[in-house]
């Protein structure tokens, strides 16, 4: 299929671009569902190897080729000046490329722990970014799936994508229940709970030997409020980094990263 040239914006197939927000592409009623958006050919690259199905392509000029390689001959690929495509989609286009993609169904939580050993579960984190960078740790370090739970914010809005440069898309993971519902998918899995938490009789990360359990579940919370007491009353053990110079915590992408790192 050749590549568009756009001259204005009117096209029915630009929708999925026109100042749509990550809600709105979530709720998408011409995708089964819902859409979600790939920014950059790297991140396009590993939705495609994750087996992601793309919707169309928006490209600026020298960058059209390089979509059009990635995607084949079959997939609508559309190019103009970034002017114009900052006009249509309300950003600019610094990577050069992005793509609608249509969004995979959610894996059953039970057949995800199935052949897991380590996993994160991150509960009510709201900001994007954090929990892009902890997909991004837990693709680099080694997480083998991660559960969000229903008040966290949703792995594939556009800029946790693009924190965790495509990982969301290669790391397995899915909504889970309440803690009572988690809480025996963990049992029924064989799963330790570790919550990463500020509690008094937390145990230094340093002394939790996390070699001891085959399947280790690491628990992480929302930025300020930290994990809720459905969550701690719900873990076998709660572990906190030691810290110096009176510093108390770190921001939950960088303790998800040391917590990883130490429990691998």
């Amino acid at each position: 299929m050749p590549v568009t040239l756009i001259t204005e914006l009117s096209d029915p197939l630009l929708r999925d671009y026109s100042h749509q927000t990550d809600v709105a592409l979530k709720k998408a009623r011409s995708a089964e569902h819902g859409i979600y958006i790939a920014e950059s050919a790297l991140v396009l690259e590993r939705a495609l190897r994750a087996g992601h199905t793309p919707r169309s392509v928006l490209a600026l000029g020298g960058t059209a080729e390089e979509a059009a390689a990635l995607v084949g001959d079959d997939v609508p690929i559309f190019s103009g000046d970034g002017e114009l495509l900052a006009e249509l989609t309300g950003y600019v286009l610094h990577r050069g490329v992005i793509a609608a993609m249509n969004r995979p169904a959610l894996p059953d939580p039970g057949a995800l722990l199935a052949g897991a050993r380590r996993i994160v579960i991150v509960e009510n984190v709201a900001d994007p970014t954090n929990v892009g960078a902890i997909f991004r740790s837990a693709g680099a370090i080694g997480a083998d799936a991660v559960l969000v739970t229903p008040s966290c914010t949703d792995p594939f809005y556009r800029r946790a994508i693009r924190v965790s440069m495509g990982t969301v898309l290669q790391v397995p993971w899915t909504r889970t229940g309440d803690w009572p519902s988690t809480r025996a998918l963990l049992d029924a899995h064989g799963f330790h709970m570790a919550a990463l938490a500020l509690t008094p009789d937390a145990v230094s990360l340093r002394d939790f030997d996390g070699s001891r359990y085959e399947r280790l579940a690491l628990v992480l919370g929302a930025e300020g409020s930290g994990l809720t007491e459905a969550a701690l009353a719900a873990s076998d053990t709660v572990v906190q980094i030691p810290m110096k110079h009176g510093i108390d915590s770190l921001n939950v992408a960088a303790a998800s990263a040391v917590a990883m790192w130490a429990l691998g």
